[in-house]
């Protein structure tokens, strides 16, 4: 008998992260390393368990990631981004407070374009007399 998984994709900046959440006892794998191996600062390990603490079920599933793109903080937001969704897949009761808890929403800033032969992205064309 096959398992219930619930996937899901979450994205934050250039990051995208594919989410598997399997009935398990809490246990998070990022690209097949142990949470605590792939994200060294206590805070992005924080963000990532945010949704599961926020709805109780950190002790039911184990969460498979694959995540590539950007950098550790993009990634962690993006994590989190796909367990919400996922979550909101295995019991739709738990998405008013994921939404409340603004975790649904994709943030959708991204680096600034640099323009052509422009050394910053703000800066204003170089002026010239003639």
């Amino acid at each position: 008998m096959a398992k219930v998984q619930y996937m899901a994709t979450g994205r934050r900046k250039k990051s995208v992260a594919r989410v598997r959440l399997v009935a398990g006892e809490g246990k998070v794998v990022v690209n097949n390393k142990e949470i605590e191996t792939y994200f060294g600062l206590e805070t992005l390990r924080v963000i990532v368990n945010q949704p599961l603490v926020l709805t109780g079920t950190k002790d039911k599933f184990d969460v498979i990631v694959n995540v590539h793109g950007g950098g550790l903080t993009g990634q962690a937001g993006a994590i989190r981004h796909g367990i919400s969704r996922a979550l909101v897949k295995s019991d739709e009761t738990v998405k008013t407070d994921i939404k409340r808890a603004g975790f649904l929403t994709r943030d959708p800033r991204m680096k600034e374009r640099k323009k052509y032969g422009l050394k910053k992205a703000r800066r204003s064309p170089q002026f010239s007399k003639r």
